[in-house]
This record gives C-alpha cells, sequence and structure tokens, in this order.
C-alpha cells in the first residue's frame, strides 16, 4: 500500500487550507492598512452618516 493514506491527505488539506486562508486573510489586512488607501475608507465610514434627501 502507499503511504498516500485518507489520513495523510486529509492532514495535508487541512494544512493546506489553513496556510491558503491565513494567507488570503495577511493579504486583505496588508491591502486595508496601506495609508495609500486611508482617504477612501475614512470617507467610506462616514457614508452611513450622511444624509440623503433624494429618496
Amino acid at each position: 500500500m502507499s503511504g498516500l493514506d485518507y489520513e495523510a491527505v486529509a492532514a495535508f488539506a487541512q494544512q493546506g487550507g489553513t496556510l491558503y486562508f491565513g494567507l488570503i486573510f495577511l493579504g486583505g489586512l496588508i491591502y486595508a492598512l496601506r495609508p495609500r488607501h486611508k482617504a477612501d475608507f475614512d470617507r467610506l465610514a462616514k457614508l452611513p452618516l450622511e444624509d440623503d434627501d433624494h429618496v
């Protein structure tokens, strides 16, 4: 029998998935914390507080 049984594949998939989603999270965090995007996020944070008179 080969050395690739169900437990080995499951462990690899769990570790690979954790690494994949960790990298996605890290990329999103870096994107959100870049100073270049601060003005956009500040404007969007105030959007719910603005009056909307053209309903």
